[in-house]
């Protein structure tokens, strides 16, 4: 229950903040913060929820009170309430951690680059590069592993630039996907 008040006072304050702009920082924020520690829960106290009919929710007077302290905080008042708040009870700002922070996006389309080869296996090469180039001819193949390192597809999805990758491995290529 203490977080959650200490969290709704945070936002109150982060909200109050920018709009009001008076003095008094001592006795309002000792007020506030007095107010909080020595004040007791009774069941009379409790939230009530909102009636049905759509009527405006009542607050109590104790909040009411305390709103009212906490909008008379000039901006300097207010951080340094904030401040206070944060010390005496340990309220910590959340860090990003990895769970939160943004996935990194992973690739999804890759440019399959044929970087060298094996001389033993030029000839199985130029086969194989000419079956995953469509419109190639034998000479054009040759033309292209002879002068790497070339493109060989771009734009593929990572399924097919690693089939790609494998045949012309397989052939005696090295292959770099980018």
């Amino acid at each position: 229950i203490l977080y959650c008040i200490l969290l709704l006072l945070y936002v109150l304050i982060v909200v109050l903040m920018d709009s009001f702009h008076r003095h008094n920082l001592q006795t309002a924020a000792l007020c506030a913060l007095r107010t909080l520690k020595t004040s007791s829960v009774s069941p009379s106290d409790a939230i009530a929820a909102p009636p049905f009919d759509g009527a405006p929710k009542q607050y109590s007077p104790k909040i009411q009170q305390l709103v009212n302290d906490i909008a008379s905080l000039t901006l300097i008042e207010v951080s340094d309430l904030n401040e206070l708040l944060k010390v005496q009870h340990t309220v910590k700002t959340p860090a990003v951690d990895e769970e939160t922070a943004p996935a990194k996006k992973e690739k999804t389309h890759f440019t399959v680059k044929l970087t060298e080869f094996k001389a033993a296996d030029k000839v199985k090469l130029i086969k194989e590069v000419k079956n995953c180039m469509e419109g190639l001819n034998l000479v054009q193949a040759k033309k292209l592993v002879e002068s790497l390192p070339q493109e060989i597809r771009a734009n593929v999805f990572k399924d097919e630039a690693e089939k790609l990758k494998a045949a012309l491995e397989a052939a005696g290529g090295t292959v770099a996907l980018e």
